[in-house]
């Protein structure tokens, strides 16, 4: 079996106006019941997804979920597993660490309007609320002229359009079971954007290590030697590897919380891994802004193995 992107959920596209992110975990109290439900998410998830396409199809709705380690040993024991589907294993740097959280089940849903996003989170929870509890819940927006909510451009080194799919969707070689699955790194940090907004604009193109208005690389020697675009770059074997990286803003704004729900689709995670690895044993300037509160892998799942799981072959 190939890659193929018409059996790929919606790993590779754009991070959209509006967005929500739900992190739930499994009851873990009825097996068969949590099962089943499960099931019948796979089955008519997609439906609903087509539905909504054809009552807003200006809406532009994309759809990612999936499932952490501990939800597939526990809901498929007797299945195979994807091979890179464990659970994040915390990254403690000399400053700042990585942390590791809970999470059995993952929806990434965006669209041109929140009130599709909220249609659709809707008539999937009808489905989950029986069966989980949420262990996080975050509303995201697209910010001025596609900026991080730091004010710098975001996406500028992602792979585009359909090149993309080459760096998020498991191949035969990788994983025969799972082609055209990926996994998902989900990480939720909170900004201290006071300190940030009074550092100057030249002191934040450097920590980034961009111009902040034009976007353009700064040269090597104006970067500090922690900058993002440095410390946070994977180079194995003096080869740039790429994921495709969606930095979405969140705020409630009268309570002075603000902060970028990060979110890296890949084929290989040891990729994203290595960068996070970069970030944090490296303390990437950024960081001394920036706090993450949240950390976990999941698995994307092909069409093809919903099918299966909706039809009980897991």
């Amino acid at each position: 079996m190939t890659v193929d992107i018409k059996q790929a959920q919606d790993v590779y596209k754009d991070a959209g106006e509006s967005v929500i992110f739900a992190t739930l975990l499994l009851n873990h109290t009825n097996q068969p019941d949590e099962k089943a439900a499960v099931a019948e998410f796979a089955d008519l998830s997609n439906s609903i997804i087509n539905s909504m396409r054809i009552r807003d199809p200006e809406a532009q709705a994309n759809i990612a979920w999936g499932f952490g380690s501990d939800a597939w040993d526990y809901l498929f024991p007797n299945a195979p597993k994807p091979v890179q589907l464990n659970t994040f294993e915390e990254i403690k740097g000399p400053k700042y660490t990585a942390v590791s959280t809970p999470g059995d089940i993952f929806l990434h849903v965006r669209a041109q309007n929140m009130a599709v996003c909220y249609e659709l989170m809707d008539q999937f929870m009808e489905i989950l609320r029986p069966i989980t509890d949420v262990e996080d819940e975050t509303h995201g927006f697209r910010y001025i002229e596609g900026r991080a909510i730091i004010g710098f451009i975001d996406g500028t080194e992602n792979p585009a359009g359909v090149e993309s799919m080459d760096y998020t969707l498991i191949d035969e070689d990788q994983d025969p079971e799972f082609v055209n699955g990926s996994y998902a790194f989900a990480q939720k940090y909170i900004h201290n954007m006071e300190a940030w907004k009074n550092l100057s604009t030249d002191d934040q193109e450097r920590a980034i290590g961009r111009h902040k208005f034009s976007d353009r690389e700064l040269e090597d020697d104006e970067k500090l030697p922690n900058a993002h675009n440095v410390v946070s770059k994977d180079m194995k074997d003096d080869v740039e590897h790429k994921i495709v990286r969606m930095n979405v803003p969140y705020s409630d704004p009268a309570k002075d919380i603000t902060g970028t729900y990060f979110i890296a689709y890949t084929k290989d995670f040891s990729i994203t891994n290595r960068m996070l690895e970069g970030m944090f044993t490296k303390s990437d300037r950024l960081l001394d802004f920036s706090t993450a509160i949240s950390g976990t892998l999941f698995f994307i799942p092909s069409k093809v193995t919903l099918e299966k799981i909706a039809e009980g072959e897991y």
